[in-house]
């Protein structure tokens, strides 16, 4: 069972927000938290009953926020509030999306800044334990005044309306609540506002994207190596000393991966020495660790954004210590949605790389000496002629997913909202550039092991070998054309379950023992 994690006391981390998201740990409020919630909705209480009016605890909202509403209507007001905000459409998002989106709009209640009551907070915990789900469609945010519809559509599900999936069944919410024990919540004061006004959605994206592309990075470090070997390209570009002339982390980061990787390469051996009549190896090949490495830069600068985001309170108004309730403008998604779209570029040119690679190593001209297009029997068959196509084609979709969509503000809420972030749509275009990019490894990574297999009788690194041994026990070596969409789908699982990684980082020993070995 993994690891409670309690909301309140500390910063939530990245991890703790992945173990929860994909790994199910269970959530719980800190009995700081728990006091801190108590003093703050003590404050709501008083302002609910004062003469002078407070926005979101006894006003409309938005472009309507100067109407007061009577205490009579209040209930009403937030029920509607949610009601008419829940207005997403498309097809309905991840699951592991909508729970990171109420991870995090629960981290910012437990900061006790936003006002609502403890059982609110604890019912929303309960939610994400019982693993009730929300339905969040596609669309309905703009990345300002928090991602609306979809948190909305959260705040439904406490509410005891609209759909979830649970069990594995998509029903309705009063039927799950029902199921695990839980009551509905009925909203009082404040806490329509205190559920929506979050950038969790595209803050919870950009956490698990960082997740992945830690690990695809790697993965891209490691099917270069496998690139380099095949073409019978040098390590010596990689050494320390050279990479120590420009001194960036994410540089060195690669270049030593890379370097690590082609070591005790009989295949590399077979070509130093003055026999060897290349100066310079091709750019995808030498340059890598330069791409490699300042796109694990750019995934440093994005970290720390949501480092900082992590640690804030999102919300608005946000309730202070002293019983002051203070509109701002914490809730626009700027600074999230400007890395979400960042990310996206380095991505595309990560995978951009990583194409021409596996196009030199089909083309007989550029490849020192393999058969063209890798093929069996060319001309008879194609070997991975398409295979190519195919990866040359979600390229090409990468780059027109590099287009930012934070720079594409559109004016809603009668001009009040005048300015948005669109950072939801950033984060959405995120998610496919990271399918993407693991799609184009897997190619890459299944046409370096087939040229590594043509280099015989020499033989790789213990390290591309160990993965190259890997890839087989999915997918038969060279021989005539198969079908060859179910082996890249196989070579997709192997990078996004972590295999391809493990086995880099194991190498055999004799007498068929296994140790770590860093990779």
């Amino acid at each position: 069972m993994p690891e409670k994690v309690l909301l309140g006391a500390e910063p939530l981390t990245a991890a703790q927000v992945v173990d929860v998201v994909r790994g199910h740990a269970p959530v719980g409020l800190g009995d700081a938290a728990e006091k801190n919630l108590a003093a703050t909705r003590q404050h709501i209480e008083n302002l609910a009953h004062a003469v002078t009016p407070t926005y979101g605890v006894s006003t409309g909202f938005g472009a309507l926020a100067t109407r007061h509403i009577p205490v009579e209507s209040r209930t009403a007001l937030q029920r509607s509030l949610i009601r008419s905000h829940a207005a997403g459409a498309g097809p309905a998002v991840e699951a592991e999306v909508v729970r990171a989106l109420m991870l995090l709009r629960l981290r910012t209640l437990a900061s006790g800044y936003t006002g609502v009551r403890p059982g609110t907070a604890q019912t929303l915990a309960a939610l994400l334990n019982a693993d009730i789900t929300p339905i969040v469609h596609e669309y309905g945010s703009l990345g300002c005044s928090g991602d609306l519809a979809p948190l909305a559509a959260v705040a439904l599900a406490l509410m005891g309306e609209g759909e979830v999936t649970y069990r594995g069944e998509v029903i309705e919410a009063a039927e799950a609540l029902k199921h695990a024990g839980i009551e509905p919540v009925v909203l009082a004061e404040k806490e329509g506002l205190a559920l929506t006004n979050g950038t969790d959605g595209m803050l919870g994206m950009l956490l698990l994207a960082a997740a992945d592309l830690h690990q695809l990075f790697d993965v891209a470090d490691l099917t270069a190596a496998m690139s380099v070997e095949a073409l019978l390209g040098t390590d010596r570009a990689f050494a320390a000393d050279l990479q120590a002339l420009r001194p960036h982390p994410g540089q060195a980061r690669s270049a030593a991966r890379m370097w690590q990787a082609l070591q005790g390469s009989k295949i590399v051996e077979s070509h130093r020495g003055p026999d060897c009549n290349r100066v310079q190896d091709a750019y995808s090949l030498r340059c890598a660790p330069q791409v490699h490495g300042a796109a694990r830069d750019s995934l440093a600068h994005a970290e720390l954004v949501g480092e900082r985001e992590l640690m804030s309170a999102v919300d608005n108004p946000v309730v202070l210590a002293d019983g002051r309730v203070e509109s701002n403008g914490n809730f626009h998604g700027a600074p999230v949605a400007y890395v979400l779209d960042f990310l996206a570029i380095p991505i595309a040119d990560v995978a951009s790389i990583a194409e021409r690679r596996t196009d030199r190593m089909l083309d007989k001209a550029r490849s020192h000496g393999l058969p063209p297009f890798l093929a069996h029997d060319p001309g008879v068959d194609s070997g991975h002629m398409i295979a190519q196509y195919t990866q040359a084609a979600v390229v090409s979709e990468l780059k027109r997913l590099a287009v930012p969509a934070s720079v594409d503000s559109i004016p809603s809420s009668a001009m009040q909202e005048d300015h948005v972030s669109m950072g939801w749509s950033a984060a959405r275009k995120l998610r496919k550039a990271v399918d993407g990019l693991t799609t184009v490894l897997a190619v890459e990574l299944l046409t370096a092991a087939r040229a590594l297999d043509f280099r015989a009788p020499l033989e790789p690194s213990p390290v591309t070998g160990a993965v190259r041994d890997l890839l087989r026990t999915k997918v038969p070596g060279p021989g005539p054309d198969r079908h060859l969409a179910p082996e890249i789908a196989a070579a997709e699982e192997l990078v996004r379950s972590g295999a391809v990684l493990d086995a880099a980082r194991l190498e055999g020993r004799g007498g068929g023992e296994r140790v770590v070995k860093k990779f």
